[in-house]
C-alpha cells in the first residue's frame, strides 16, 4: 500500500514512526498526497511515473538553488516511486481568493496577494532556466511543435468530437498549423511553468510559494500568464487582468525589454491556446475518466472563449467559425442562457407612475428627464413621438438630451459591467417624463441600442404609454 510505502521512507529517515498519515485532496493528475505527522511533519508523495518525479525533484532541488519559493525534497525512496517533501501548510491561493470568486469583487487583500503572485512569476520563468538542464523535463523538454499539435488534438479528440459537432477535419488542421507558426515565431529561453494557476500556488505566511511545476519546459513567457489570468475557475473581471497583466509586465521589464503592445497583441494568442488545451484536458478528465469536478469546469471556459471570439482571429477563420458553433451548441449555450445579464428598459410617464420590476429584484436605475427642455410644449410635435426624425432633430439640436445621456451611459455602463462579472441576470432602467412620449422614449431607445452593441446583452425595451416592444438578443 501507498501509505505503507511512505510510512517506511519516513522511519528511515527520520529514524521514528510518523505518528498519523491523512491522504490530502486528490488533484488532477494519478500523484498522490500524504501529510504524515510525527517528530517532523513531512509530505509524502507517491506518483506513478519515476520519470515525472525525478523532473520535480530536479527542479525543486534546481529552483531552491536559484532562491525560489517552492518547496524542499527531503528524502527519495531507491525506486523513485515515493519521496517526502516540505509541508507548507493547507492554503491554496485559489481558497484564499475564493470571495472574490464568487462575487467577481476582489478585495484589496486578494488583489495583493495575486499582484505578489504574479510579480514572481518572471523570477521562476527567467531565474529559473538559468543553468537549467531541461533534458530531465517531462514528458517534454521543450514547447514546441509537437508539443503544441498534441495539445490541438487533445483538444479536437478528447472534446470537440465528443460534442458531435460536425466539422471539416482538413480545414480545421490548416489553422492549427497557423497557430503553430504564431505560437513558435520567436524563439524562448526561458522556463515555462506550464500549469501555472492558482490552485498551484499556495500561501504560507502570506507569501505565494509554487508547486506542481512538474510538467515545465524550456517555452515562452506567454503561455503561463494566459494559463493563469484565464483559469476558467478564477473568474477575475477584465479591469483585475489587466492590472495584473501590468503588474507582469513592470515584473518581466527586470529581466528584458517589453513592448506592451506587441506583448498584449501576443498574449491573445496564447489565451486562445490555453482555452482549447484545458477544454481538451476537461474532456478527457470529465467524459472519459468521468471526474465530475472537469465537467462542471466546462461552462466557464466556454464562456472564457465565447468572450475571447468578439473580435475574431483574423489568421484562423475555419476554427473561429467551429469555435463559434462550439459555443453555441445547447448543452454549452443552455448553461450560459441562465446565467446571462437581461437589461429592461422602460420609457414610462410619471402621470402614471414608475414602471414595477417584474423580476422582483428591486429594478436598477430611473432617471427622470423631465428637467430637459419638452417638445410637448409645442403643438407641432404633439403626434410625433420620441422615435420619430422631427422630434428626434428637435432635442439633438437643443442639445440637453446628449448631455444628459453621456452621464447616464457613465453610470449605466459601469453598472452593466459588474452585472456581468458577478453573473447577475436582470437589471432594470427606466426613463421618465411628462407624458411618456418624447424625451423618455428618446433616452429609452438609445440607452437600449447603445448597450447592446457595447455589451452584446439581451436588451427588453418597452415604451410604455406607447404600447411599444422590442427585443435585442444577446450576442453570442
Amino acid at each position: 500500500m501507498v501509505a505503507d510505502e511512505l510510512r517506511k521512507l519516513y522511519l528511515s529517515n527520520i529514524g521514528v514512526p510518523a505518528k498519523d498519515i491523512t491522504e490530502l485532496p486528490s488533484s488532477g493528475s494519478n500523484r498522490r498526497y500524504f501529510r504524515l505527522t510525527g517528530e517532523k511533519t513531512l509530505i509524502g508523495v507517491s506518483g506513478t511515473s519515476k520519470e515525472e518525479n525525478r523532473a520535480f525533484i530536479y527542479m525543486s532541488s534546481h529552483f531552491r538553488r536559484q532562491g525560489l519559493p517552492v518547496p524542499k525534497v527531503y528524502h527519495v525512496s531507491g525506486n523513485e516511486l515515493f519521496y517526502l517533501q516540505e509541508d507548507l501548510g493547507d492554503s491554496l491561493l485559489f481558497d484564499e481568493i475564493v470571495k472574490g470568486r464568487q462575487s467577481s469583487v476582489f478585495d484589496e487583500d486578494e488583489r495583493r496577494l495575486l499582484r505578489k503572485t504574479i510579480h514572481l512569476l518572471p523570477q521562476i520563468q527567467f531565474k529559473g532556466a538559468e543553468g537549467m538542464d531541461f533534458s530531465y523535463c517531462y514528458p517534454q523538454a521543450e514547447f514546441n511543435e509537437r508539443a503544441v499539435l498534441w495539445d490541438l488534438n487533445y483538444f479536437k479528440y478528447c472534446f470537440l468530437k465528443s460534442t458531435g459537432l460536425d466539422f471539416q477535419e482538413n480545414r480545421l488542421e490548416d489553422d492549427f498549423n497557423k497557430l503553430v507558426k504564431v505560437l513558435l515565431d520567436k524563439p524562448s529561453s526561458t522556463f515555462l511553468y506550464r500549469d501555472f494557476q492558482s490552485r498551484n500556488v499556495m500561501v504560507k505566511d502570506g507569501e505565494p510559494w509554487f508547486i506542481d511545476f512538474q510538467g515545465g519546459r524550456k517555452g515562452p513567457v506567454y503561455y503561463d500568464i494566459a494559463s493563469f489570468l484565464w483559469q476558467a475557475k478564477a473568474r477575475f473581471p477584465e479591469d483585475l487582468r489587466f492590472e495584473l497583466v501590468d503588474e507582469y509586465i513592470d515584473a518581466l521589464s527586470e529581466f528584458t525589454t517589453v513592448d506592451r503592445e506587441d506583448f498584449l497583441l501576443r498574449l491573445r494568442h496564447f489565451v486562445l491556446f490555453r482555452t482549447l488545451q484545458v477544454l481538451g484536458a476537461y474532456g478527457f478528465r470529465g467524459y472519459f475518466e468521468k471526474k465530475p469536478h472537469f465537467i462542471q469546469s466546462i461552462p466557464y471556459a466556454i464562456e472564457n472563449l465565447k468572450h475571447l471570439l468578439r473580435e475574431d482571429y483574423i489568421e484562423y477563420p475555419y476554427l473561429c467559425a467551429v469555435l463559434k458553433d462550439l459555443c453555441l451548441l445547447s448543452q454549452f449555450s443552455d448553461d450560459m442562457q441562465k446565467r446571462m445579464l437581461e437589461v429592461k428598459v422602460v420609457s414610462f410617464s410619471y402621470k402614471k407612475g414608475i414602471p414595477n420590476d417584474p423580476s422582483g429584484n428591486g429594478g436598477g436605475f430611473v432617471f427622470d428627464c423631465r428637467a430637459i427642455n419638452n417638445p410637448g410644449k409645442y403643438e407641432r410635435y404633439n403626434h410625433f413621438n420620441g422615435l420619430d426624425e422631427p422630434v428626434v432633430e428637435f432635442l439633438e439640436k437643443d442639445g440637453e438630451i446628449t448631455h444628459f445621456l453621456d452621464n447616464a451611459y457613465t453610470l449605466v455602463d459601469a453598472t452593466v459591467k459588474r452585472y456581468l462579472d458577478r453573473g447577475f441576470t436582470n437589471l432594470m432602467i427606466c426613463f421618465g417624463c411628462t407624458g411618456g412620449r418624447h424625451r423618455s422614449v428618446y433616452s429609452a431607445q438609445h440607452l437600449a441600442e447603445h448597450l447592446h452593441a457595447k455589451f452584446g446583452v439581451k436588451v427588453h425595451l418597452t415604451h410604455r404609454e406607447q404600447n411599444i416592444d422590442q427585443t435585442f438578443d444577446a450576442i453570442i
